[in-house]
């Protein structure tokens, strides 16, 4: 009679496995993680199958970190105007604590890679909707949740595409300023119309 997987040794290799992943990116070979969790090849492909399979688990591990860790940096604080609280949520998605996450899964962006996890780019943008919708509804403005989304993401791909941090961050500075000027209207067309004030933030030369 073979052995039967236990739970608990996979688990941490796998734990092992995406700390190596979020450090240096997905590797393309096992033997890397074998290193990384002293094990042997053998041993991974045991309690994973396939070395797609391993890969596949470590993205998904990796990606619940990332569900824990950016969740909570945008759940709403009773004490703290949502506008701020994103102010500190993208502070905290580009600099250290966040890049690992960028980093990992912007290789899943690549052609080569997107066979691990077909879905994600779709996955990725609807798992941040509800968070989303949950904090802007604080200010009044749920309905805002893909445009903030929007903004997020197509702010993240030019600073991965250019490094530029100050740049990005003024400009999502200058966002969240457009969304604290807003009212809590109840008529939603009042929800893209920015005030002079605004316009005069929004367009100024930092």
């Amino acid at each position: 009679m073979g052995r039967r997987p236990q739970p608990q040794i996979r688990e941490r290799l796998l734990d092992a496995c995406a700390d190596h992943a979020l450090a240096h990116g997905l590797p393309d070979r096992l033997e890397p993680l074998a290193t990384a969790t002293g094990a042997s090849a053998r041993m991974l492909i045991y309690h994973f199958g396939t070395r797609d399979n391993l890969l596949r688990a470590v993205l998904g591990h990796a990606r619940q970190r990332q569900l824990d860790s950016f969740g909570g940096l945008l759940r709403v604080r009773p004490d703290e105007p949502y506008p701020d609280t994103l102010s500190r949520a993208w502070t905290s998605i580009t600099g250290p604590e966040g890049q690992p996450y960028l980093r990992v899964f912007g290789q899943l962006r690549e052609s080569a890679e997107q066979r691990l996890w077909p879905d994600f780019r779709r996955t990725a943008t609807t798992d941040w909707l509800g968070p989303l919708e949950d904090g802007l509804r604080s200010i009044g403005r749920p309905e805002l949740a893909t445009l903030v989304l929007a903004v997020i993401r197509g702010l993240l791909m030019d600073l991965d595409a250019t490094g530029d941090t100050a740049r990005t961050g003024r400009a999502f500075g200058d966002f969240v300023a457009f969304l604290a000027s807003l009212g809590t209207s109840d008529d939603p067309s009042e929800s893209v119309r920015l005030s002079p004030r605004s316009r005069r933030t929004m367009s100024h030369d930092s």
